[in-house]
C-alpha cells in the first residue's frame, strides 16, 4: 500500500489509517481479527479516541507487542487543561503505552470550541506540557461539520498544529464554500508542512429516517466500485491519508480500495463533483 509523509512528523503513513471508531462495540476476539487484518494489509497508523466506545480497551492489549509498528494518534474532547490532562493519562493506561505519537483536540466544530481550547487554562496547555514531558510528540486538531476547514485555517493562525483531520468527499465538495476553504486548508497545510488526514470519504448521505445498515453515523457507499471511486477522489488531493470507516464489514473494501488507489485527473474529479446532485451532503 502506498505511503505518504505525514507532514513534519516525518512518518510515512499508509494512505489507509485505521479508524478505531470501528471498535465502538466489539468483542476482544473480533477486534483481534480486525487487528490481524490491518497488520496484514500493512497499515501503520491508528487513529483512536476515548469517545470511540470500547476502542481503547480493544487496541490496548496489542500495544505491548506491536507499539513500534504503529504511529499512534489519540484524542480528547475535553476543553480544559485539567480535563484534557486527566483524560490523556487514562488513555495512556488503557492503551498500555508510555506515550502517543500524536495527541489531538477532538471534534472542534465551532469557533467557540476553538476559543475554549486555546484560551488560558484550555486543553492546548495540557498538550504543550505533555509534549515537554515526552508523553506526546506532536499536536493536532480534528473535527467535522460544514465549518471544519474554515475553523482549522483559523486554528493554524493561532497555533502551529502538526496535523489536521477533516471531512473530504466528492459530495461535500460540491458546496462551493466548503470546497474553497478545503482547498485553501490543504494548500496552507502543505506550505506549513502539516500532516493531513481526511474522514467521511465514502459518505453517501445522512441516514435520515432510513434504517441503519452499517455501523457508521452516515450512510456509506458499500459496493467495491463505489468505494473505489470515492477513495480515488479523496486521495487524489494532496493529503496524507484517509481514516477508514467505522464498520468492520466495510473495512476490507476500503483497504482494498486503498491498495488499488488510482490518482484521478482534474476532469475526472470535476465530473464526480458534478454528479453530487444525485446524493445528499452530510453537512449543510
Amino acid at each position: 500500500m502506498e505511503t505518504r509523509r505525514f507532514g513534519r512528523t516525518g512518518h510515512r503513513s499508509t494512505i489507509a489509517i485505521f479508524g478505531a471508531a470501528a471498535f465502538w462495540e466489539i468483542s476482544q476476539a473480533d477486534a483481534d481479527k480486525v487487528m490481524e487484518q490491518i497488520i496484514e494489509a500493512g497499515v501503520n497508523h491508528i487513529d483512536i479516541a476515548p469517545s470511540y466506545g470500547q476502542a481503547e480497551r480493544r487496541v490496548g492489549p496489542w500495544m505491548p507487542r506491536e507499539r513500534s509498528r504503529f504511529f499512534l494518534g489519540c484524542k480528547t474532547m475535553e476543553r480544559t487543561r485539567q480535563g484534557a490532562w486527566a483524560e490523556m493519562q487514562r488513555s495512556l493506561k488503557l492503551l498500555q503505552t508510555e506515550s502517543f505519537d500524536l495527541y489531538q483536540a477532538h471534534a472542534i466544530t465551532t469557533m467557540e470550541e476553538l476559543d475554549a481550547i486555546t484560551r488560558k487554562g484550555g486543553a492546548l496547555e495540557a498538550f504543550i506540557e505533555a509534549r515537554q514531558r515526552g508523553l506526546i510528540r506532536f499536536i493536532g486538531i480534528t473535527g467535522h461539520g460544514a465549518e471544519a476547514p474554515k475553523i482549522y485555517l483559523e486554528a493554524l493562525r493561532r497555533f502551529d498544529f502538526d496535523s489536521v483531520l477533516f471531512p473530504l468527499n466528492f459530495i461535500q465538495m460540491a458546496n462551493p464554500e466548503y470546497r474553497r476553504y478545503t482547498e485553501e486548508l490543504i494548500a496552507v497545510c502543505k506550505a506549513k508542512d502539516v500532516g493531513t488526514m481526511v474522514i467521511k470519504t465514502i459518505t453517501k448521505a445522512p441516514w435520515g429516517k432510513r434504517g441503519h445498515t452499517a455501523a457508521t453515523w452516515y450512510e456509506p457507499f458499500d459496493q467495491q466500485d463505489e468505494i473505489q471511486r470515492a477513495v480515488n477522489f479523496a486521495l487524489s488531493y494532496d493529503v496524507t491519508g484517509l481514516c477508514t470507516a467505522g464498520d468492520t464489514r466495510i473495512l476490507p473494501l476500503v483497504l482494498n480500495a486503498c491498495r488499488n488507489f488510482r490518482r484521478l485527473g482534474g476532469p475526472e474529479m470535476e465530473e464526480m463533483i458534478q454528479s453530487a446532485h444525485l446524493f445528499e451532503p452530510l453537512f449543510v
